[in-house]
């Protein structure tokens, strides 16, 4: 055994489940926090998961020093990263978006088209499902639907909780389904099949989930709807004009479509999101990125005879300097659950270096999943327990794939079935828990609108432990795959068709 076998080698007191207590002590804290004390800080969320890890330390027999460098691994991985990045980019294309105007121009449509508060929920839901199976990131899609979408629907009269509610699910739909989705690379390729088909067999699945919600969406819609509100120009100095922004969205889902990374879409988006701001006057300059600079330094006094920089600097008393604007917020905004989410992946690397993951997986494997039908069903239970316990649901997916494959396998399941049992689960829930990645990401973005809109008070914020009865697809679809499992619904065995090569992307 090398020496970095050794530091991966994590024994705990009590035993391999014992490597789950950072993970269930954060889930604790969520719970008590978000669910009973209707806390909704994310910062706080990172007190209780530096704490579980502190906790789980003095359980380690030997060395601490392993423990530590598992939690500096789990700190390193892709999944993280891949969310880090889904968040920034996202943030800043929506904040851009919001700049130029676009919540006033969905407003001005709405109206224009006699769209009120009862349809504007499910509208919410299918365009979200629409941008999120375009750019394949739910992730992106909460944060952008929140900042853009959101405050519309609350203007017109939409209930706050059923607006985050559509959302999520659109996030959910889109998260699911999207071929360039990493949780539908991750699901494909963990299980042997090609991506191509496990997008075309999920479609029976996805659709009779949609159309549940979106009927759902209808009804609570117009029993929940409210009073408009009387905001005036919502969004931005004008009012159908901020509707050039579906040009900027436009770009962003032909170009993720094409095939190109997600950095590369919403870039291409953000650059033409400021410049149509510019060209036509939607923002300034300083509004999207501003240099709050002391008046009284030199350099500031002669802004005025250099206009190309001059526009960016914003001369303000001395102790009140800053960097502000839509990029900047956009981006730091998410810092904090940056923090999060690192923490969030050490913990989960801890139980898979500890054996949690395998106790809980070989229990499973003897003493439940005795008959096809039971095993179908604990694959859907299992995948909803880890992503209960791991909430960025690409993590969680690689966590559990290695059971779900096993699992399948015994009882000859085909790699379409067992890809989207593990997609289904996990790309759901990931959006309901109070304390998950999606719901987070989307919850961070509506914390800035009420210092954007003077209307939005802080009473419409969305406590996250309140929305998870209305995330309805992702309610429905974990409620489709558990009827499959039951009845058999759209089974198939490894004998009923092959996979093609796997497409590694």
């Amino acid at each position: 055994m090398t020496d970095s076998d050794e530091t991966r080698d994590l024994r705990f007191r009590g035993g391999r489940l014992a490597s789950a207590v950072p993970i269930a002590f954060f889930v604790a804290w969520a719970i008590v926090q978000s669910g009973l004390l209707g806390i909704g800080d994310t910062t706080g969320l990172i007190v209780g998961m530096l704490l579980g890890l502190i906790f789980g330390m003095f359980l380690v027999v030997g060395n601490w020093k392993g423990y530590a460098d598992v939690v500096f691994d789990g700190m390193t991985e892709r999944v993280a990263a891949t969310a880090i990045v889904a968040w920034l980019w996202a943030g800043m294309f929506a904040q851009t978006i919001q700049a130029g105007g676009f919540v006033d121009g969905l407003v001005w449509a709405a109206d224009a088209i006699s769209v009120g508060a009862a349809l504007f929920p499910a509208l919410t839901f299918l365009l979200a499902a629409l941008l999120a199976t375009g750019i394949g990131t739910g992730y992106g899609t909460a944060i952008a639907f929140t900042a853009l979408v959101f405050p519309a629907g609350v203007v017109l009269g939409a209930s706050p909780v059923l607006m985050f509610g559509a959302i999520l699910s659109g996030a959910v739909f889109g998260d699911n389904l999207a071929p360039v989705s990493d949780t539908t690379i991750v699901s494909a390729v963990t299980q042997n099949a090609d991506i191509g088909g496990v997008v075309a067999s999920r479609l029976k699945y996805a659709l009779v989930a949609a159309a549940f919600a979106f009927v759902a969406y209808l009804v609570a819609g117009s029993a929940m709807a409210r009073q408009p509100i009387d905001a005036g120009n919502v969004g931005g100095p004008s009012t159908a004009l901020g509707l050039v922004h579906l040009l900027s969205i436009a770009v962003v889902i032909v170009t993720a479509v094409q095939g190109r990374h997600i950095i590369e879409a919403v870039s291409w988006g953000l650059l033409i999101s400021v410049a149509l701001n510019l060209l036509l006057g939607l923002a300034t300059p300083a509004e999207m990125v501003a240099f709050e600079a002391s008046r009284a330094s030199g350099l500031v006094q002669t802004m005025d005879a250099i206009p190309v920089v001059g526009a960016f600097v914003v001369p303000v008393e001395p102790g009140n300097t800053a960097v502000s604007g839509s990029l900047y917020t956009g981006a730091s905004d998410f810092f904090p659950l940056i923090v999060l989410v690192l923490l969030i992946v050490a913990g989960a690397e801890v139980m898979q270096v500890g054996g949690a993951f395998e106790a809980i997986q070989t229990f499973l494997l003897e003493r439940v999943a005795t008959t096809v039908r039971r095993a179908e069903t604990t694959m859907v239970l299992g995948t909803a327990l880890v992503n209960a316990m791991i909430t960025i649901n690409t993590a969680a997916e690689i966590a559990i794939a290695p059971y779900i494959k096993t699992l399948g396998r015994r009882f000859n399941i085909n790699g379409y079935r067992r890809a989207n049992i593990l997609d289904a689960n996990t790309s759901a829930l990931g959006y309901i828990f109070p304390w998950g990645g999606g719901l987070l990401a989307g919850y961070t973005s509506m914390t800035g609108l009420p210092e954007q809109y003077e209307w939005f008070t802080q009473s419409m914020l969305v406590n996250p432990a309140s929305v998870w009865p209305y995330v309805f697809h992702g309610w429905f679809l974990v409620a489709v795959f558990l009827f499959a499992a039951w009845t058999g619904y759209g089974r198939e065995y490894v004998s009923d068709r092959e996979s093609k090569e796997v497409s590694r992307v």
